[in-house]
């Protein structure tokens, strides 16, 4: 999905406080709040208008290139790790993630160029190409997978969608998406939960395609990047691994920097920094 690998992934990506600018380090429903009274475009007549709401979830990470300091921490019953890398993306096609900490997996880094994916791995010095096969595999040992890094969906392309109605645990609108039946991927439908002003994405549900539910996506701690209002943290929860999550947390993201292209090849995929 476009959004949950490197926007936010996406997006997931695809997650500040010293770093960022504009926003206080006030409670969510604060700034939800000063949102809805002053602008909230996105209901009309009591009703969240839809389309309009998911348009706005679709493009929200996305920028002409971006340039992110995150923090990925991926807990497991008897363990948890962090690593600390850096991420430079231009457009949807293309994204180069290298990890600066801890020290033993500095260097290592995931090079994506349309629906391609290499790893590099400093301790051996070698390259190696994500083949099909093992696109469903753990990125980094996390939830996340391979494919969540290349797979890009539109979701007004790739999916109905439907309004639900009003949720309360979050407090917010329901929204459905389901897969057209000519679509390949690996999720039947998500159930979106987005705020009360349709703005922020809060909670989504992963069916597989065997109609189960399979992991749950939550958005939390917004803040403004020089005007790209943004949930920072992403936490991804799989229903059939007990006790383990990956938390993807922004500490800094530039929006429309000069990013050149040369960023984005093996030669810099394989660079020592």
């Amino acid at each position: 999905m476009r959004k949950i690998n490197l926007y936010f992934a996406i997006a997931f990506l695809c997650a500040v406080p010293g770093l960022v600018k504009g926003i206080s380090n006030e409670p969510n429903n604060i700034l939800l709040s000063t949102i809805i009274d002053s602008n909230n475009p996105f209901i009309i007549d009591g009703k969240l208008d839809v389309n309009a709401a998911i348009k706005h979830f679709e493009d929200m990470y996305r920028s002409t290139s971006s340039i992110a300091e995150v923090e990925l921490i991926i807990t497991k019953p008897r363990s948890e790790r962090s690593l600390e890398m850096k991420m430079w993306t231009r457009g949807e096609e293309k994204a180069l993630i290298v990890i600066q900490s801890p020290a033993r997996e500095k260097d290592t880094a995931t090079l994506k160029v349309d629906d391609n994916l290499w790893n590099y791995l400093p301790k051996i010095n070698r390259t190696i190409r994500i083949p099909p096969s093992l696109m469903m595999s753990s990125w980094m040992g996390s939830n996340f997978t391979n494919d969540d890094l290349v797979r890009e969906s539109s979701f007004s392309k790739d999916y109905t969608y439907k309004l639900i109605g009003h949720t309360e645990n979050p407090k917010g609108w329901q929204v459905d998406l389901i897969a057209k039946p000519d679509i390949v991927g690996l999720w039947n439908k998500f159930e979106l939960i987005l705020s009360e002003d349709g703005l922020i994405p809060l909670q989504a549900k992963y069916y597989d395609r065997k109609d189960r539910l399979a992991r749950t996506i939550t958005w939390s701690d917004v803040k403004d990047f020089d005007g790209h209002v943004v949930p920072t943290r992403m936490v991804l929860i799989p229903e059939d691994e007990e006790g383990q999550k990956t938390e993807m947390i922004y500490k800094d993201i530039d929006f429309n920097v000069n990013v050149p292209e040369t960023m984005f090849s093996l030669s810099q995929l394989e660079r020592k920094r």
